[in-house]
C-alpha cells in the first residue's frame, strides 16, 4: 500500500534502499515493543472496499498467524482472520464482448515479510528486512475465474482501481502488486473443485497467464494419468517455464491463528465510512463511459486515455484549452505516450503542459505550421519546454501559403522528373503522390499540402 511508514511503526516503505536500513525494534520483532497502527491503512483499506462494492465490518481485529522462515523476524504475521476488513465485493470483468462478474470473499490489511536473498558463488543467503512490516492488502477472490484470459482480466481491472484510488502505484515489478493464483480441475459437470495448487508471488501479467496455462496442462496430465494432484505452494521458473514445489500447503489451522494480544480492535463508524465514500475519485468504468458520452471519442480511445488517472487529467486539461477531443486524443496516445515511455515518466511528471499542447494545435489550425512540421515541434516543445510560437520563429518554421513560391516549388519538381510528369499524363495518375511528396521534399514540409494538391491539380491537369 501507498504509504510513507509501514503498517506498525514509523519506518520508511521507499523501495530500492540498502538492506537493513529501513528497520527498528518493532519492525525487527525486538522483545518487548508494541505495534502502533497506521491510521491511513485502515482508511485505504475502506476505500478499496468501498471501490468494489465490499461491505465495511464495523468491527474487525487482527490476529498473529504463527510461522517460522529466515525472513519473518517475530515468527509470527500481523494478518487478519475470522474478522476482515473488507467482505463480499465484486468486479466485472470483459468476457467475449460481454462482462462476468467476478466476486471478491474478502480483503484484510497485514504486514509483508523481509526478503531472503540468495547470491555469491557460496549461494550465502541473507535476509532484508527492509519490506518487513510494510502495509500489504490481501484481496481473495471466490472461485469464479475459469481461465488464464479472466484472470488477467481481473487482476488489470483490479489494478486500475488501486492505482485509481492512490493506495498502490502498481508496479508489479517492485512487488507492489502481485498475484497467487490457485489452480484447481474438476470433471465437466462436477460441482466439486479439485485440489487446488499455488502459484506463489507473480509480479507479471505475461507470467501470471503463462504460469497457470503451464499448471492447467501439468494438472490436467497427472489426472489424465491416473494420479492425484497434492495440496501444495508451487514457485514459476521464468527461465524454464515451469511450475516447481516449493512446499506443502498449510491449511488456516497450521498456523494457529489467534486474536492479536497488542493490538486492540477496529470499530469503524458509518460516519467515517460515508467520509471516505465522499473522497473516492471517479474509478476507471465510469471514466470511460463519461469520455465517450461528454466528448464522443470512440471507446478504444477512452479505453487508452483511462490507463492512468493522470493521463485522463492531462487529456481533459488540454481538451479545455482545444475543444477538439478526437485531435487531441490521437496526439496524447500516439506522439505524448510515445515521449512519456522512451523516459519511463508518467503523465504527471510531461515537460510538456496540456497548455502548450493546445497552442500547438492552434497553430495548426491557423495554417501556421502544418501536421508534419508539428511533429517536430512537438518533440522540442517536450525536450525543452518552450512554446511552440517560439520555437516556430527560432526554426523558421513557418507554413508557407503563398501561390507563387508553391508553383514554383512545383516547376522544379517537374523539371527534375519529366519522365513521371509525362506518365501521369498519359493515364498513370497514382503518380500524384509521388509529385505531392516530391514538392513536400522541396519546401522542407514547410508547404501548405492544401494548396500543394490543388495546384498540382491544375498544372497537371488531371482529374486527381
Amino acid at each position: 500500500m501507498l504509504t510513507e511508514s509501514k503498517l506498525f511503526c514509523g519506518c520508511s516503505t521507499k523501495f530500492g534502499s540498502p538492506a537493513n536500513t529501513q528497520t527498528c525494534p518493532i519492525c525487527i520483532g525486538m522483545p518487548g515493543v508494541l505495534p502502533v497502527l497506521n491510521k491511513r491503512v485502515v482508511d485505504m483499506g475502506i476505500m478499496a472496499g468501498l471501490a468494489t462494492g465490499c461491505q465495511i465490518a464495523p468491527f474487525s481485529r487482527f490476529a498473529r498467524k504463527n510461522y517460522f522462515y529466515p525472513d519473518l523476524p517475530k515468527g509470527y504475521q500481523i494478518s487478519q482472520y475470522e474478522l476482515p476488513l473488507c467482505e463480499h465485493g465484486h468486479l466485472e470483468i470483459p468476457v467475449n464482448g460481454g462482462t462476468k462478474r467476478i466476486n471478491i470473499h474478502r480483503m484484510h490489511m497485514e504486514e509483508d515479510a523481509g526478503k531472503n536473498m540468495h547470491e555469491g558463488i557460496t549461494a550465502a543467503s541473507h535476509v532484508d528486512l527492509n519490506r518487513a512490516g510494510v502495509p500489504l492488502l490481501e484481496i481473495v477472490s471466490e472461485p469464479d475465474i475459469r481461465s488464464a484470459d479472466e484472470a488477467v482480466a481481473y487482476l488489470k481491472k483490479l489494478r486500475d482501481i488501486i492505482v485509481y484510488l492512490g493506495i498502490c502505484d502498481g508496479n508489479m515489478e517492485e512487488g507492489s502488486f502481485r498475484c497467487e493464483p490457485n489452480i484447481s480441475l474438476r470433471p465437466v459437470g462436477s460441482k466439486e473443485f479439485g485440489t487446488r495448487v499455488e502459484v506463489k508471488n507473480i509480479n507479471s501479467f505475461k507470467y501470471v497467464q503463462a504460469a497457470m496455462g503451464h499448471e492447467i496442462k501439468r494438472q490436467t496430465q497427472v489426472l489424465n494419468e491416473g494420479g492425484r494432484i497434492i495440496q501444495e505452494t508451487r514457485l514459476w521458473d521464468v527461465e524454464k517455464e515451469i511450475t516447481v514445489p516449493m512446499r506443502s500447503k498449510e491449511e488456516a489451522h497450521d498456523y494457529r491463528y489467534f486474536p492479536e494480544p497488542d493490538l486492540v480492535p477496529l470499530n469503524i463508524t458509518k460516519d467515517r465510512i460515508e467520509s471516505l465514500r465522499a473522497q473516492l475519485p471517479e474509478l476507471p468504468d465510469a471514466k470511460r463511459l463519461r469520455l465517450v458520452h461528454d466528448h464522443g471519442i470512440p471507446e478504444y480511445d477512452a479505453e487508452v486515455l483511462t490507463i492512468s488517472r493522470a493521463l485522463a487529467d492531462y487529456f481533459e486539461a488540454c481538451v479545455r484549452e482545444y475543444p477538439n477531443p478526437k485531435i487531441v486524443s490521437n496526439w496524447v496516445m500516439g506522439d505524448l505516450l510515445r515521449e512519456l515511455k522512451n523516459e519511463g515518466k508518467e503523465p504527471d511528471e510531461s515537460p510538456l503542459k496540456p497548455k502548450q499542447l493546445a497552442a500547438m494545435l492552434r497553430l495548426i489550425d491557423a495554417g501556421t505550421i502544418s501536421g508534419k512540421i508539428a511533429k517536430d515541434v512537438f518533440v522540442e516543445m517536450y525536450r525543452t519546454s518552450k512554446s511552440p510560437d517560439a520555437i516556430v520563429k527560432e526554426k523558421n518554421l513557418v507554413q508557407v501559403s503563398d501561390d507563387a513560391q508553391i508553383e514554383k516549388l512545383i516547376d522544379q519538381a517537374f523539371a527534375a522528373s519529366p519522365n513521371e510528369v509525362q506518365k501521369y499524363r498519359e493515364g498513370k495518375e497514382t503518380l500524384f503522390g509521388f509529385f505531392v511528396g516530391q514538392v513536400m521534399k522541396l519546401s522542407q514540409g514547410k508547404a501548405n499540402p492544401g494548396i500543394v494538391n490543388e495546384l498540382l491539380k491544375k498544372k497537371l491537369g488531371g482529374s486527381n
